[in-house]
């Protein structure tokens, strides 16, 4: 049966206090004040490490990044619902869920830096490196799971995009497929309302996670700014696609607080009232609130947390500027699994490119 909600769950208010939801509340019952604290943790690390990367970027040191300032809460909540053995697909923003599934901060930049083909092994981890191309990765989440499926792995596939990407293709055949041969896939939407420059009303009429509905699945819409909330619909979520019952999707109403990439400017087509009212639902100090509210926090706390964020971003920009520049003949590298004429040929070709700017160029070729 297809179940829908078209009202956002919610179980913290953006002023602390907590929302007595009878269906949700109880996924999440044993969250007790030292997860909690874990979950602010996470978010005051993760927002850390995205304002040092930022840094980065403006000081010359990253080619590119992509802010996830405001979706923290989206983020933390549903990879901590996750099992280590649930396989986890990214899109170019969830800086966040690499923390949580323990990827190193020193190799979250090596792809922004230009320095390497990707960041991380992705098998220790079980989260691929971030996909640049819109959408695709709804395809490449839907293909393992299937796999899965059929070597009887009880696990959950999740696979994380933005609302530009239902616009795409590439997720629509991946939500056909993903239903018609029952993949256990958790399409995790977060809706940060801004598609680069296009708002969400110009790409759908109706809340996306109806969208789901069409293709026969079931679909919840949950306030993405509470973490608490998206731990009991993720949690929900990756019961439903490990025992069997296939796909699912949530739709996390959150917003995107910068920029869509460190080359764009959104003073250029939103206002400052806008980013003003969101930042009254900062996820953040949502949580904040609610552990203020229940004694449950105290400046020792947060210092402790402070220092072991500044620690993170120490971290990555140490990681960042100590990368070495890669051998350019690296670039012909791994193009096929096995030796290839051609680009045997595009190799020695490019040997003497280089060689033709004289010896000191000839050598760092090589």
């Amino acid at each position: 049966m297809v179940v829908s909600t078209t009202y956002p769950v919610q179980l913290i208010q953006p002023d602390g206090r907590r929302v007595l939801d009878p269906e949700y509340a109880p996924l999440v019952a044993d969250i007790g004040p030292d997860r909690l604290r874990e979950f602010y943790r996470d978010m005051v690390v993760a927002r850390r490490l995205d304002t040092e990367a930022t840094a980065l970027q403006r000081q010359g040191e990253l080619g590119l990044w992509a802010p996830l300032i405001g979706q923290e809460a989206s983020q933390i909540g549903s990879a901590r619902a996750l099992a280590p053995d649930d396989y986890v697909f990214i899109s170019y923003r969830e800086h966040a869920v690499a923390w949580c599934r323990g990827v190193d901060p020193a190799d979250m930049t090596r792809l922004w830096r230009g320095n390497a083909l990707a960041g991380w092994d992705p098998r220790p981890v079980a989260t691929t490196n971030p996909a640049i191309v819109v959408g695709t990765q709804g395809l490449h989440a839907t293909g393992y799971a299937m796999g899965a499926k059929l070597d009887g792995a009880e696990i959950a596939t999740v696979v994380y995009f933005g609302d530009g990407a239902t616009s795409q293709g590439d997720l629509s055949e991946a939500l056909v497929f993903s239903v018609s041969w029952g993949a256990g896939v958790v399409f995790f939407c977060q809706n940060n309302q801004w598609a680069i420059s296009v708002p969400t009303r110009v790409q759908s009429p109706v809340p996306l996670a109806l969208r789901a509905a069409g293709f026969g699945m079931p679909a919840v819409q949950v306030d993405g700014n509470d973490v608490l909330a998206v731990l009991a619909v993720t949690r929900r979520a990756i019961r439903h696609a490990r025992d069997g019952g296939g796909p699912f999707f949530i739709e996390a109403l959150t917003y995107r607080m910068g920029p869509h990439t460190t080359s764009d400017d959104p003073a250029r087509y939103r206002t400052p009232a806008d980013l003003e009212e969101w930042k009254l639902r900062d996820p953040l100090d949502r949580l904040r609130r609610l552990l203020e509210r229940e004694g449950r926090i105290d400046e020792s706390f947060l210092d402790e947390v402070r220092a072991e964020a500044d620690e993170a971003a120490a971290r990555l920009r140490r990681g960042t500027l100590e990368l070495p520049d890669p051998d350019p003949a690296t670039l012909f590298d791994h193009v096929y699994a096995t030796a290839h004429p051609l680009v045997g040929e595009e190799r020695a070709d490019h040997s003497r490119y280089l060689a033709s700017f004289g010896p000191a160029t000839e050598e760092a070729g090589r």
